[in-house]
């Protein structure tokens, strides 16, 4: 005689396997999906930070020659960095403090308060340079 299980008993159990492979798919899947979220968001964050930087040079190579005539340099640079808006932080901050700086360099009256500025000015494009390399000359 052949025994067979009856057919409510073979209902529970095929029930908790589909839920378990149920559950195991539904964690795979969020794994990668949240892998596949954090690659598009480091590849959107690089992006908007070679935005930045591309707007970051545009601005800054426009002007007089920094070096033939460094006040006036520094004047045309003030009212474009103004007017950038940067979605990435770092380079707003930095570009803001290099603003700063242009505007304190061309207010200087004498040469030791210009010299001083000067300094701030290195400072800040520095700064500038360590997001966007080469971007402040």
């Amino acid at each position: 005689m052949r025994t067979s299980t009856p057919p409510a008993r073979r209902g529970p159990a095929r029930l908790l396997a589909v839920l378990a492979l149920a559950a195991v798919t539904s964690a795979t899947a969020a794994a990668c999906s949240s892998s596949s979220s954090t690659t598009a968001s480091a590849t959107s964050t690089a992006s908007a930070l070679s935005q930045d930087c591309t707007a970051v040079s545009d601005v800054l190579a426009d002007g007089p020659d920094p070096t033939a005539d460094s006040v006036g340099y520094a004047e045309a640079q003030i009212l474009p960095l103004k007017q950038l808006k940067l979605a990435t932080s770092s380079v707003q901050s930095a570009v803001t403090r290099l603003d700063a700086a242009f505007t304190t360099f061309v207010a200087a009256k004498n040469s030791s308060t210009q010299t001083q500025a000067a300094v701030q000015v290195t400072s800040a494009e520095n700064a500038v340079n360590a997001l966007c390399p080469g971007a402040a000359g």
